[in-house]
């Protein structure tokens, strides 16, 4: 009897593990299967770069590798940090064509819009080394061009003074090095510290100078940003009409006199403190002294206008339509 039941016992055992031999997930076969579907589901590629590109009208010599990496390295940047080249194209489609306006007024090249994408990602930025608002102003540059920045009163938040401002630097930089290309570096080096390296090089092209890694990158960026935003579609990015960013329909209110609080004064305008900062970031304070019975010219959005809503049918949005 006992054999018997050794015999049992020994039979069992192998039952069982052959049982679970076959029923144990086959980890190696498991991870081939894997890797195929996400092969087959996810891919990442390589962008071509287009042979002819130009800035401000000024040709980019696409025949030098370096140029053509430099350039390479943004459009992969900016092509697969999906979510903020997302937000580039909604927010330019509400600011762009009031930047557009005054930039054709001051005769400044359309191109230099997308400058300000570079610079602050269209946002009231405010970087480490204190540069403010939509066009990264420092308060020095600031005043020189005749903004005032004060504890209640920062112009450079303001988006049609600030960009009026961008176009005076402009200008003078053009005077200064020739062309676009160069002005427009020179924003973000500084005037002083690009003539600085033109003299040691004894360069004058922005494709042949050696610059720090911000500014080397700078022109590439912009050339980036504008090669995506004016063909979304080739770069993979949809975006339907009623998904972008619209501007809204305001009236200014002036005021030439103090005011206690900003709070009690948006209240009048049937709207909120929050919805008036939104619309006036300048103003940095919740009240205005005004001693010099200054003009200020205070924006308030039209009736209704912060509902969604609106914009449907204010702007015969069609939900269907990409933009291209």
């Amino acid at each position: 009897m006992k054999t018997k039941y050794t015999f049992l016992l020994i039979i069992g055992l192998l039952l069982i593990t052959t049982i679970f031999k076959f029923s144990k997930p086959d980890e190696k076969s498991d991870d081939v299967n894997y890797q195929q579907i996400f092969q087959k589901k996810y891919s990442v590629f390589s962008l071509s770069l287009p042979e002819e590109v130009s800035f401000a009208g000024e040709k980019v010599p696409m025949d030098y590798f370096d140029v053509r990496e430099a350039l390479d390295q943004e459009i992969l940047v900016n092509t697969y940090w999906q979510s903020q080249t997302i937000l580039f194209i909604k927010r330019a489609h509400k600011y762009f064509p009031q930047i557009e306006k005054i930039l054709a007024e001051n005769n400044i090249p359309d191109d230099f819009k997308y400058i300000v994408l570079a610079e602050s990602d269209l946002k009231n930025a405010v970087s480490s080394a204190g540069a403010v608002g939509i066009w990264q102003l420092m308060k020095g540059t600031a005043t020189d061009y005749g903004l005032e920045v004060n504890s209640e009163i920062d112009e450079r938040y303001h988006f049609e003074k600030s960009t009026e401002v961008a176009c005076k630097f402009f200008k003078d930089a053009h005077e200064l090095f020739g062309n676009w290309t160069m002005t427009a570096a020179s924003y973000n080096m500084g005037r002083r510290g690009l003539i600085k390296q033109v003299n040691r090089q004894k360069q004058n092209n922005y494709y042949d100078l050696l610059l720090n890694n911000e500014t080397g990158r700078y022109i590439y960026r912009v050339l980036a940003i504008k090669l995506i935003l004016e063909n979304p579609e080739k770069f993979g990015f949809h975006v339907r009409e009623k998904d972008l960013y619209h501007s809204v329909p305001t009236y200014e209110v002036k005021v030439d006199t103090a005011v206690s609080d900003f709070a009690d004064f948006a209240e009048k305008f049937a709207i909120n403190y929050k919805v008036l900062k939104y619309f006036n970031p300048w103003l940095r304070e919740s009240f205005l002294t005004n001693k010099s019975n200054k003009e200020y010219y205070i924006k308030i959005p039209k009736e209704g206008y912060r509902s969604y809503s609106k914009f449907i049918d204010y702007f015969e949005i069609d939900s269907t339509v990409v933009n291209n």
